[in-house]
């Protein structure tokens, strides 16, 4: 295969990859506390036919050098953790993070997992937990007969009975920070998953050390811009059309050559 063929197919790969994270982000435009994946590309190594500044005579040098390129190739998706819009629901359980921070959710086989998705419901115990009946960390269960349920912006939770009696506190709900939330492997259900990438959680209260607030009674909507996904998207396509017409390109090329050789 011609050197030129397989440049331009690393280059429909790329493509095609991206195309992928564009698709992905687009279809959870309307999933809770969603955060866009970003590709990101590298060029490839390259062929050093003549190094810079190689010697091309008794006394000149090469103010350039030959290197060809072989290609280009995806290295990373990167999720973009840009605030989402907070969305109004008037749900007592429902949480959104205004800031850095992530909810802390504990898994069936004992690890944590943090998410940004604050639709919390009562499990049949009265356990806070997600959509999928895992439960929040720090446990909070809310008891029986309960009339009101109050989440202050520190994470604070407090009740108020049907019989009266005032507030009862019940615990607080604790916010996870990492130095590079961008590390953070996402691993579906809404959840992601410490690396050794992210580091080590920094979990604290709400509202403090560079966490964020807490708001009772919204949700954090997605982050994906539709709009700009549909520019990403045509500029994908288009540079898929471009690799492609370069492969028929060197196609006609060698078949010119061979027809007339």
């Amino acid at each position: 295969m011609d050197a030129s063929m397989w440049i331009a197919k690393t280059g429909l790969d790329a493509q095609q990859t991206r195309m992928s994270v564009i698709s992905n982000n687009l279809a959870n435009v309307n999933t809770t506390g969603f955060k866009r994946d970003r590709a990101s590309f590298e060029d490839m190594l390259y062929q050093n036919l003549r190094q810079p500044g190689a010697q091309v005579g008794a006394d000149a040098q090469a103010p350039t050098g030959l290197m060809l390129g072989t290609g280009v190739r995806i290295v990373a998706t990167e999720k973009t953790h840009t605030q989402g819009s907070l969305v109004t629901t008037k749900n007592a359980l429902d949480l959104a993070v205004q800031g850095e921070g992530f909810f802390q959710i504990a898994q069936a086989d004992g690890t944590i997992a943090y998410t940004r998705d604050g639709g919390f419901k009562l499990s049949v115990t009265g356990q806070l937990v997600t959509s999928n009946g895992a439960p929040l960390q720090p446990a909070i269960t809310i008891p029986p007969n309960v009339a009101s349920i109050s989440i202050g912006q520190d994470g604070t939770v407090s009740v108020e009975t049907a019989g009266g009696g005032g507030a009862q506190v019940l615990g607080q709900i604790q916010i996870a920070r990492f130095a590079n939330a961008a590390g953070l492997q996402a691993i579906g259900q809404n959840l992601l998953k410490e690396t050794g990438a992210s580091g080590a959680p920094i979990v604290g209260q709400a509202g403090q050390g560079g966490a964020g607030q807490l708001m009772q009674g919204a949700l954090e909507a997605s982050n994906v811009n539709v709009v700009e996904e549909m520019v990403n998207m045509i500029e994908t396509q288009r540079a898929y059309e471009i690799n492609s017409k370069a492969i028929s390109a060197v196609d006609g090329m060698l078949r010119f050559l061979n027809n007339n050789m």
